[in-house]
This record gives C-alpha cells, sequence and structure tokens, in this order.
C-alpha cells in the first residue's frame, strides 16, 4: 500500500487530502510513524523526529495514529487478496506476498492479477496500491518499490539482472543500514560492485550473511511464499506529549498503554508467558524489566499483577519520563497462520 497510515487518514478526512500529513508525534516531540507523499516531497519519512519534520515542513500536519482503523482497513485489503488466492504472506499491516501461479480466478499472467488486485482495493476502499511482480520473492519485493505511488513494475528473467545491477545496496531488501555502511566502506554501492565479489569474499567478510547477499545479487531466491508464521512477540507504547516527572502519572499512564496492549492481545488466537515494560526518559536513555509467569497469561489481572510488580521497580523515577511500552513475549507454540504479500 501507498504511505498507508497517512492515506487512511486522508481517505476519512477529504481536508486532509493533497496536503502535507504526518501520523505521529507533534511539533515539539514525538517520531513519524508515516508521512503522506506531500510530505515526502520536503524530506520527510517515517522513524524522524517529528520536531525536525516540522523545521522541514512548516504547513506539515501532524495526526494521531489509529491503529484499530489501520487494522480494520488492512483486513478488508486482505479479504482482497484471498478472492484470488491462499498463498498470501504478510510482511506488515500492509504489505504481503502473494503467489497467484495457479490463482483461484485462472488468470493466465501474474500482471494482470496484480492489476485486477489493485483496482479492486481502489475501487472497494478507496486507496492506491503498488505492486512488484516477479517470479520469486526478493525480486518481487525489488519490483514493489520501484514505481511508487500508484505503480505496477515487472520484473522478468530477461530484465533481472539488468535492475539489480543498477540497484544501490541499500535497496536491496534485508540490507539494513549497518549492512549499508559496511558494504560501502567495501566500495560497494550498487548491485553490479556486489556481483564482483565471490561467495568466498562475502563469507568472509559478512559470516553467514555472505550467501545471502551472493544469491540476492544474482536474483536468486528460492523461498515459497509461507502462510505459516509463528509471532514472536506483541507491543503497545506511547510517546508522551510532556514528560512525566511524578509516580502518580508514571502509573495511571502504564494503566493505560497496558490497556491498550490487552485490548490487542485479546484478538490473537495464542498466549505468551513473559510481560517486559521498557521507560525511555527524558534523555534518550532507555531501560527495561521483565517478568515470566510460570502459566501463560490468560487474563487481565494476571497481566495487570506483572505490569504493577515490573512498574514498581522504576520508582523512583530516575528522571523524567518521554515514553512508556509493554510487550508480550514467550509465546506457546502453535501452528498459527499469518499472512505476507508480492504482487
Amino acid at each position: 500500500m501507498d504511505a498507508f497510515y497517512a492515506s487512511v487518514e486522508q481517505l476519512d478526512d477529504p481536508e486532509l487530502k493533497g496536503k502535507p500529513v504526518a501520523v505521529g508525534g507533534n511539533e515539539e516531540r514525538g517520531v513519524i510513524s508515516a508521512a503522506s507523499y506531500e510530505a515526502r516531497k520536503f524530506g520527510i519519512r517515517s522513524a524522524m523526529s517529528s520536531k525536525q519534520a516540522a523545521k522541514l515542513c512548516p504547513a506539515l500536519i501532524f495526526v494521531k495514529p489509529r491503529f484499530w482503523r489501520y487494522k480494520e482497513i488492512s483486513t478488508r485489503i486482505r479479504e482482497i487478496f484471498y478472492r484470488y488466492t491462499d498463498l498470501v504472506e504478510p510482511l506488515s499491516l500492509d504489505e504481503a506476498f502473494l503467489d497467484v501461479t495457479d490463482n483461484k480466478l485462472g488468470i493466465p499472467s501474474a500482471t494482470f492479477a496484480a492489476q485486477s488486485i489493485r483496482n479492486d482495493i481502489r475501487m472497494e476502499l478507496g486507496l492506491t496500491a503498488s505492486a512488484g511482480v516477479s517470479y520469486n520473492k526478493f525480486l518481487a519485493k525489488i519490483a514493489s518499490d520501484q514505481d511508487k505511488p500508484d505503480g505496477l513494475f515487472v520484473i522478468t528473467h530477461e530484465n533481472a539482472q539488468s535492475v539489480l545491477d543498477e540497484l544501490p545496496v541499500g535497496q536491496f531488501f534485508g540490507v539494513g543500514k549497518v549492512m549499508e555502511e559496511k558494504l560501502h566502506e567495501l566500495n560497494i554501492r550498487t548491485g553490479r560492485d556486489l556481483r564482483r565479489l565471490s561467495l568466498n569474499e562475502l563469507t568472509q567478510y559478512f559470516g553467514k550473511s555472505g550467501k545471502y547477499l551472493y544469491d540476492i545479487a544474482r536474483g536468486i531466491d528460492d523461498r515459497d511464499v509461507s502462510t505459516d508464521h509463528n509471532r514472536k512477540s506483541m507491543a503497545f507504547e506511547n510517546t508522551f506529549d510532556h514528560d512525566i516527572q511524578d509516580h502518580t502519572g508514571f502509573y495511571l499512564e502504564s494503566s493505560k498503554i497496558l490497556d491498550g496492549l490487552w485490548e490487542r492481545y485479546t484478538r490473537y488466537d495464542r498466549k505468551g508467558r513473559t510481560l517486559t515494560m521498557k521507560v525511555k526518559y527524558a534523555d534518550f536513555s532507555v531501560r527495561s524489566r521483565s517478568r515470566t509467569s510460570e502459566e501463560v497469561i490468560n487474563d487481565h489481572k494476571a497481566l495487570k499483577d506483572l505490569a504493577e510488580q515490573l512498574a514498581d521497580q522504576f520508582i523512583p523515577l530516575e528522571k523524567p519520563v518521554r515514553l512508556i511500552g509493554f510487550q508480550i513475549s514467550g509465546f506457546e507454540s502453535s501452528e498459527a497462520k499469518q499472512l505476507h504479500l508480492s504482487l
């Protein structure tokens, strides 16, 4: 999906259409969760401090995130996916891999199937989606980023290597900031540069990741679209407009955040045992504490008891608090299914 959170906000509030919109934070503090394409023209992007974003674009409109609404729209998008195929594997609320080789509607071309899905999303939800079509997951992901917003890009066997050779290594799926910097130190800046290194050289520099780099530089990816994934954790947190400086406010806000986590947790069909509390102070230092229950966390009281034990460990407050978060982990094993897409 294109600028998903921001696009949903513009969909629900027509006055925001065509304007620079940032989801999350405000003019003084916080972090941007998503930015509309109008905002991106000013260099605004997700994970940027909202204060910096406001300097780049004084006309920037900040809106509070509504994750329940994004989840609702995401569910409807996935319903559209399942009309075409049951082989859906999620990356996030707004992105997934789809295997449409043998699709339910008998569409002979993956490109036609992708276009049909994009049309359904536009007509039924009023949102635009970009799609990448290729013969494996890695290339489909690369393709999906080539023609945004509202685009459709196809990578074939014939043009795959030329596309990869010209691509900056930082745009390769699976190459993070740290790996990108290390590649740059080795004077590797494009796929063509990466392809010049042997498997032994890449393994020497990057360990087990060397084989992955060797393969993707050549467009090799044998992974199937998988519908079987197990969630490892679930979190809920909030950055406050004003720092918390007293224990009363600390406990009150902790309780609100825990309720948000509980609401999300009740919609999931597996249960965890470990609760972690994260506190970020005004100076951006972070502390965390964890507790593990002998039994899985099945009710709100059990979760609240663990949370209170954790919160007590932060009192008295060392410094003013800017963020509080809770995370549940240690989920029981399951065959639970999830999603992922590549049009």
